[in-house]
């Protein structure tokens, strides 16, 4: 019982203690009115009572009317003071919390750094027009565009720089759509259009057309030139979609296809669009499962030397056979692997699975394997391959590594800080698809080449005079380089007269792939 009256007694001062935290002002303003009134009552007591003791009747002893008066008003007043203090500070304190709100509504709806609106604006918006459809033959279009090249200039000139682009492009994007229609920043460098109640699929191609027309111009940003292009994609409603979120899933699709062109240009949603991205996302996810279950082989297609007609290499080639049987082309799956990241661990797989295949050849027989952009972007990826050929036990002499000539014009920096380890150990360089117009004589001096491997649709066309003179000019200044020819893409011997005469050294199938097992019967006398 004893126990409980404490607990009270607790929660009582606890209660009173927050309520004068809480009333801290007005417990403030309480207090001076009743020193005021205490002052006062103190004076009239001291002139009537105690000062005039003696000298005056019982009844002058009483506080008079005036007095009484004097205190009233004063404490009157004194209530009033307080009333219109509180009242002003409860009007300046919903006047803040309006504009709080206020704020707060802006922040969510309003993209910080350009102004434009949010994500979350433009859904609302875009459920409103759902709700509101166009009226008979008349369309809403949902445009999306992504700008090209944008990631070149945070990464050459920082985030700063980047947010300042942003916000020009903004602008001008601003300037392309009618009023009433809907801008939008989506994130990074990707924006959005909301135009509602066109006219048809020719308005929408007309907003894309004057955002290209705005966008030819090169923005300035101190020093910087920014060429700002962008890729275009349209779906409209009802059209190509009946949802908000299958408007804009259909206008990224359209964006896709666009951006694929790599200059500034629109497209429209087409159905022949959504069925490859759909097939494209099923690849990518049956990808994922083969790299993850270890489903990605090898087979190697042969090459020979021209004089002797004898092997004396093989080109590790991925082999991917699908669930339904079906063979999957590297073409096809390679370009996935890239844009995904799947190509550091489908590389690093293939290379072991070729160099424990191979450690069972002959010692002069070579390995060629090809390198993909995606690789050489790995600055680990000569290490890499060194720890592989130590565990493996393959030689480092036997190994050739090709590079196609475009991977060495468009990141020269990588390649040479990628290749340069493999290089010192002794791997061989090999300049594939050469004669594609990319690379050129310093180019080969900065790799101190091996090889050089002559693209097979110069090999494919011989039979015309041109050509076999641009494959005996190419030949001959691989000789003159002191490096060996090969011809990439011949079928049989036909034409290995010819080639001899041209000056190449070697030839390589373009024929069926052969599997490590059948790779033995190419060293049979």
């Amino acid at each position: 019982m004893q126990g409980k009256r404490e607990n009270e007694s607790v929660g009582f001062y606890a209660r009173f203690w927050s309520f004068v935290v809480r009333n801290r002002v007005s417990i403030q303003d309480l207090g001076i009115l009743l020193a005021i009134l205490l002052v006062l009552a103190y004076v009239a007591f001291q002139i009537d009572i105690f000062e005039t003791e003696g000298s005056v009747s019982s009844g002058e002893l009483l506080i008079e009317l005036d007095e009484t008066l004097l205190l009233g008003s004063v404490l009157a007043l004194g209530l009033l003071g307080f009333a219109i203090r509180r009242y002003l500070e409860q009007k300046r304190e919903i006047a803040r919390r309006i504009e709080a709100e206020k704020q707060a509504r802006i922040l969510a709806y309003q993209d910080p750094l350009t102004g434009l609106a949010n994500r979350r604006q433009f859904e609302e918006a875009l459920r409103m027009a759902i709700a509101s459809p166009p009226r008979t033959g008349a369309v809403h279009a949902v445009i999306i565009l992504d700008l090209n090249g944008f990631k070149q200039i945070n990464d050459a000139y920082g985030h700063g720089v980047g947010d300042d682009v942003l916000v020009v492009i903004g602008q001008r994007l601003q300037r392309t759509i009618r009023d009433g229609d809907l801008l939008a920043r989506l994130g990074g460098d990707e924006f959005i259009i909301l135009a509602q109640h066109l006219a048809g699929a020719e308005s929408a191609a007309n907003i894309a057309l004057r955002i290209v027309d705005e966008l030819r111009e090169p923005i300035v940003v101190g020093s910087i030139h920014y060429d700002a292009g962008a890729g275009i994609g349209i779906a409209l409603l009802p059209t190509d979609a009946h949802s908000g979120e299958d408007a804009v899933r259909k206008a990224d699709v359209a964006l896709y296809r666009a951006k694929a062109e790599r200059r500034s240009t629109f497209r429209f949603f087409e159905q022949d669009m959504d069925r490859l991205v759909q097939e494209r996302e099923q690849l990518e996810r049956d990808l994922r499962a083969a790299v993850a279950n270890d489903g990605i082989n090898v087979r190697f297609r042969p090459s020979f030397d021209l004089r002797s007609g004898k092997v004396i290499g093989f080109e590790a080639v991925p082999s991917w056979i699908a669930a339904d049987g079906k063979e999957v082309p590297p073409d096809r799956f390679l370009p996935i692997a890239e844009e995904t990241g799947l190509i550091y661990a489908l590389g690093q797989r293939i290379f072991e699975k070729a160099f424990m295949a191979a450690r069972q050849w002959p010692a002069n027989v070579t390995l060629s394997i090809d390198v993909l952009p995606g690789q050489l972007r790995d600055r680990e990826f000569g290490k890499t391959i060194l720890q592989l050929l130590q565990s493996t036990g393959f030689a480092a002499q036997q190994l050739d590594i090709e590079i196609t000539e475009s991977l060495v014009v468009h990141d020269l920096e990588a390649a040479k800080l990628a290749l340069g380890p493999l290089r010192a150990a002794g791997v061989k360089l090999t300049l594939d698809n050469f004669g594609t117009g990319y690379s050129n004589l310093y180019h080969i001096q900065e790799f101190k080449l091996d090889k050089i491997k002559i693209d097979r649709r110069f090999i494919e066309n011989m039979n015309e005079e041109e050509t076999a003179k641009m494959v005996r000019a190419l030949a001959g200044l691989g000789q003159g380089l002191g490096l060996v020819v090969s011809a990439d893409g011949l079928e049989g011997r036909a034409n290995n007269e010819t080639l001899l005469r041209s000056g190449v050294d070697q030839w390589q199938s373009s024929g069926d792939l052969v599997t490590i097992e059948e790779t033995e019967r190419f060293f049979k006398p």
